[in-house]
């Protein structure tokens, strides 16, 4: 069964930067484009950043210039560096391929963004 494990969020002062790691196993990595989701308490889950196979990228347009995602395929891992964060920002952030599939979400990382 694949796995996706997310890390690195945690309690962040507005202005400060982050960067989570989403590590998947039992999956061919590589051939599967990958999100970072994230749901703020009793919202629903958005995407907001993609990468392709090719390594393109995409975002939510609120989140263009201080979020970039990136992904290593010889580590199975892809990343999310979070800047200039904001209070709004305070959510659980999940990886998973986008699109979406069959594959089990992980249990996300806590974003807090507070002073």
């Amino acid at each position: 069964q694949v796995q996706l494990v997310e890390s690195g969020g945690g309690l962040v002062q507005p202005g400060g930067s982050l960067r989570l790691s989403c590590a998947a196993s039992r999956i061919i990595f590589r051939l599967y484009g990958m999100g970072w989701y994230r749901q703020v308490s009793g919202k629903q889950r958005d995407l907001v950043a993609a990468i392709g196979i090719d390594g393109t990228t995409n975002y939510l347009d609120s989140l263009k210039g201080r979020f970039t995602i990136s992904r290593d395929n010889a580590k199975n891992t892809v990343y999310l560096q979070l800047n200039s964060l904001t209070p709004e920002d305070t959510a659980v952030y999940y990886c998973n391929t986008a699109p979406l599939g069959n594959i089990d979400w992980g249990q996300g990382t806590q974003v807090t963004v507070s002073s």
